[in-house]
């Protein structure tokens, strides 16, 4: 059979004008932001250029942004914790569930929810017990009640609990994935390491782990990037408070972008998230090739 031969200039004049989009989309508005990072401007005025000064007060000066930039880089390290649990559950329905179809669908459900509507609801369900809250009511029926918090005004637990409501909510999406990886993987393969003796867990560790690895890494780069530009719940649920507690970069980059009238200062924040994200990239890029590379 013939092979069909393309000339490169076809290609290329097909693929063109997605890149150009993609370019337009893309790179050029990170060059624009680049370029206002080094303005004194309102966004709205004229603008005075400052050079990297915007960068210098941002981390010699703002008390704000390094507990921001650590808690954005929780977020990220709770958001990978998810995903050994999200494979974990994928293989039990996989393994042990008849119709898995259903129980995927239903662990996906809360993914295609607004994130208004799920962070209305945790804002509930975590209320004061006088307010109706009922995770404070189960407390306090269970006879916890040292346990009741006022958990998204108290700066101690506020952040984490907009971390379990993240989790929540993206965990059937994880499960898809790797479900999907594992419905991937051939039958015949666990047969034969059936004769020879592997079973159970034994089989996942030697055919079904290294097997869905890009698939795996797949969620964690998801996961990641999702996690590091982390915005709409926590601006729905606590708007970055109490005192700047749950404050991430994106927030924080919010604030003195639209409430501060800090333009320069905030696409200054947005340069810093943009190669913080590509330096993550990179880093979990390197760690998977090395993983490919050792169960090649």
């Amino acid at each position: 059979m013939n092979a069909l031969r393309v000339p490169k200039r076809m290609i290329a004049l097909f693929v063109l004008p997605c890149l150009l989009l993609y370019v337009a989309l893309v790179f050029i508005p990170i060059l624009v932001s680049f370029y206002s990072a080094m303005l004194d401007w309102n966004g709205i005025g004229t603008s005075k250029f400052i050079g990297l000064d915007n960068f210098k007060e941002i981390f010699t000066q703002d008390s704000v942004f390094w507990p921001s930039v650590g808690r954005t880089l929780l977020f990220a390290l709770f958001s990978m914790a998810e995903i050994p649990v999200a494979l974990f559950v994928a293989i039990l329905i996989s393994r042990f569930v008849r119709k898995p179809n259903f129980w995927v669908s239903s662990y996906f459900l809360p993914v295609i929810l607004s994130v208004v509507v799920i962070g209305q609801l945790w804002k509930t369900i975590y209320n004061p017990a006088s307010l109706g809250g009922m995770l404070n009511q189960l407390l306090i029926a269970a006879g916890l009640d040292h346990w009741t918090r006022s958990w998204l005004t108290d700066p101690k637990v506020a952040i984490f609990s907009l971390f379990f409501v993240a989790l929540w909510q993206y965990l059937g999406y994880h499960v898809l994935i790797q479900f999907t990886g594992i419905q991937n993987i051939p039958a015949d393969i666990y047969e034969a390491a059936r004769i020879d003796g592997a079973e159970g867990l034994t089989a996942d560790r030697y055919i079904t782990l290294p097997m869905v690895l890009p698939i795996f890494k797949i969620s964690i780069v998801l996961s990641v990037i999702g996690s590091l530009q982390s915005f709409d719940m926590i601006m729905v649920m606590t708007s970055g408070g109490p005192a700047h507690a749950t404050d991430v970069i994106s927030t924080h980059m919010y604030n003195m972008s639209f409430l501060s009238m800090k333009y320069g200062y905030g696409s200054a924040l947005a340069t810093f998230l943009v190669v913080e994200c590509l330096i993550v990239t990179v880093l979990l890029n390197v760690v998977f090739r090395w993983l490919e590379n050792k169960y090649a």
